[in-house]
């Protein structure tokens, strides 16, 4: 709605005398779809993880007839003018961070040149770490789970990349790569026994659970230190269980293929990285942090179980980005893919790139409005 005045006194003069107020561009051109039904939509199917073709229905018991290809439309359209930018300067953001965490998870894709319906993409995330400052959350599709994606994305990034084990992660240049300890121990833990006598000494899996579960204990204890302490206590009270560990290790003569055998290659594989998180007190021995930012999109993908497009998949991506980097900087999701929605239209941010910063949803204006 445009609010128009008129100046009875301008009338008789002969000089303009109707102004109307300036209204905010429109989110799609050639669209009746505002902001506000746009950010509902990708709310309910990104945040409550309600597919399209039921949102259709609660569109239809409210008296509006709107189609899911309607709906899957706006988001794309939406994403590719508007969120897609704001992803891309987060992404600006995030390179310059000293430490990342890296994941990556199955997303199945319809119609993808070249593929069958039933092959397998990937939706990769990378987040900021543990370094005190505003975190960021993002989400990349790509057409499979080769490496490539990992290097090209992180290809101006200098610092400690924490991963799991997954061997692509090798083609990473110009890191630090940092193992996960909570996947070496899982693979103790899918080592021990399920019948044991209950009196008997522990078995070599749960010896090399023991170890793990020693270095997480102590990890604890270190939490609210500061970096530089925390530094300082990891080589004091953790380096020697470190060194008691890999002793151990090398004294397993483990089945081959057999699940401890598996354990036992699995650490030896990965001991270059498993001990680089002493290097920096940020730095954090496992990478559930990674885990825990991308299981929102794996329980929302056991609603929605695939995405038609590569454009809907790449939308998704970005749409998820903000919705957990908004959740992550304690922002109400709806709200602030209203106000992105709201002002990016009007926003001549290829011009002034920098104008970016003010829908970060770290920003003054954003908290406050936000929040």
């Amino acid at each position: 709605m445009q609010q128009a005045c008129e100046c009875p006194a301008c009338k008789h003069k002969g000089i303009p005398f109707i102004r109307k107020a300036n209204t905010p561009k429109s989110v799609l051109n050639h669209s009746l779809a505002s902001p506000s039904s746009v950010a509902r939509v990708m709310y309910h199917k990104y945040v409550n993880g309600i597919p399209l073709y039921r949102q259709e229905k609660d569109w239809e018991q409210a008296g509006v007839e709107l189609s899911r290809a309607t709906m899957a439309n706006w988001i794309i359209r939406s994403s590719e003018d508007h969120l897609i930018p704001v992803v891309d300067h987060l992404r600006k953001k995030l390179l310059k961070r000293d430490i990342i965490h890296c994941d990556e998870t199955p997303v199945q894709v319809l119609k993808e040149n070249g593929k069958k319906p039933q092959t397998k993409s990937y939706m990769w995330l990378y987040r900021s770490g543990n370094d005190g400052k505003h975190p960021i959350i993002l989400y990349d599709y790509q057409p499979s789970r080769n490496g490539d994606h990992a290097a090209s994305y992180l290809k101006d990034f200098r610092g400690y990349v924490h991963s799991d084990g997954y061997a692509g992660y090798n083609k990473l240049t110009g890191v630090t790569r940092v193992g996960c300890w909570a996947h070496l121990r899982r693979k103790f833990v899918e080592a021990v026994p399920i019948k044991k006598a209950p009196d008997g000494l522990p078995t070599s899996a749960e010896t090399g659970r023991q170890y793990c579960d020693r270095l997480f204990a102590i990890e604890a204890t270190l939490k609210d230190l500061k970096p530089e302490e925390r530094f300082r206590k990891r080589l004091e009270l953790e380096k020697p269980v470190l060194e008691a560990f890999w002793c151990w290790l090398d004294s397993i003569n483990a089945l081959k293929g057999s699940a401890l055998g598996k354990a036992v290659t699995y650490a030896q594989n990965q001991k270059p990285y498993m001990e680089n998180y002493l290097l920096d007190g940020r730095c954090s021995l496992s990478n559930n942090a990674a885990e825990n930012a991308i299981r929102p999109f794996t329980i929302g993908r056991k609603n929605w179980l695939f995405a038609d497009t590569p454009k809907g998949a790449s939308s998704s991506a970005a749409v998820y980005s903000l919705v957990e980097t908004a959740k992550a900087n304690n922002l109400n999701v709806f709200a602030y893919l209203e106000y992105l929605l709201t002002y990016m239209p009007g926003l001549n941010w290829r011009q002034y790139p920098e104008e970016l910063d003010d829908l970060m949803p770290w920003s003054p204006q954003v908290q406050a409005q936000c929040k």
